[in-house]
Order: C-alpha cells, then sequence, then structure tokens
C-alpha cells in the first residue's frame, strides 16, 4: 500500500470515522479479486486503510523529526480508539508477530493479518455488533525511511483469533 496524489487519506477525525463507517459497510471483492487504490486496499474477505500518514524519513531520520511525527500519529490513534470503544466498548488487543512467524510450507497468514503483521506489532480490535466483522486500528511504518501510517483494517470475524 502506497499513498499517491489520487488517493489521499482524510484530513479530520470525523472524516476518519466516517471513511471507518463507509467501509465497515462496503462488500469484499469477490473470489480472488483485489484492488488497491492507495490508501485503501481490498481483497477477499478484508479491507485495509491508511487513515493518516506522516511524513516520510528519507532525507532526516533524527528523533528531532521521527519522534514528533510518531506524536502526532499516536495521539490520532487515541482519539480514534476512544470514540470506537465509545460506540462498541473496550477493544481487545491482537498480537499480530505470530503471524510472521510460519514455517516454510505453512499457508500465508489470513489477510489482512499478512499485510499488517509486516508493518505493525499489535492492533487494537473491535468485534462491530449486528455484523460478522472486526474493525482493527494500527500503527505502523513498512521501514525507517516511509511514513509511519495510521491503519484501519476491517476483515471477518472468523480470523480474528479468540
Amino acid at each position: 500500500m502506497e499513498t499517491d496524489s489520487d488517493s489521499t487519506p482524510p484530513a479530520t477525525t470525523e472524516a476518519r470515522l466516517a471513511l471507518i463507517d463507509s467501509v465497515l459497510a462496503l462488500p469484499f471483492p469477490a473470489g480472488d479479486e483485489s484492488e488497491d487504490s492507495g490508501a485503501h486496499s481490498s481483497g477477499p474477505g478484508h479491507h485495509l486503510l491508511i487513515l493518516r500518514a506522516s511524513q516520510d524519513f528519507w532525507d532526516d531520520r533524527s528523533p528531532e523529526v521521527v519522534e514528533p511525527a510518531e506524536q502526532e500519529i499516536e495521539d490520532e490513534f487515541s482519539v480514534l480508539a476512544t470514540a470506537l470503544s465509545e460506540r462498541w466498548g473496550e477493544p481487545e488487543t491482537v498480537d499480530l508477530w505470530p503471524y510472521l512467524e510460519g514455517d516454510e510450507g505453512d499457508e500465508a497468514p489470513p489477510e489482512p493479518m499478512g499485510q499488517l503483521c509486516n508493518l505493525a506489532g499489535s492492533m487494537q480490535a473491535w468485534r462491530v455488533p449486528g455484523t460478522t466483522r472486526w474493525l482493527g486500528l494500527a500503527v505502523g511504518q513498512a521501514d525507517p525511511e516511509f511514513p509511519i501510517w495510521l491503519l484501519a483494517a476491517v476483515g471477518e470475524t472468523a480470523t480474528l483469533p479468540e
């Protein structure tokens, strides 16, 4: 997933919540189809969104640059997590590291866990009442030079560990 000029993350908390609501209602692509518009990718049984992105760190990875960017993303994560907890109750913490630890020959992890485990160590997840879906929030980064992302994932409840 990359952000591009045609598909940028929403600019406000309200817009991020509205995007989450709209994606929760979207059908998942059928069969083996997948879609990637930059800030939103989808495949069978999942959607993955970039809700906010920091600058990239190609030119400067000093703590004076990285730490404020991390804090901004973490602050927005907290705001969204609070709003979602008010709707659906407290989230569960899902450890994503085990999805990276498969032995050779093992099946690939279900999506969006396969993508998320390469970006973040854990996520907060809510089982959305009245649906068979869950919503997860995570903060992730592909590499130290890349932007820090606030991510939302939607998946089938069956893909969440019990």
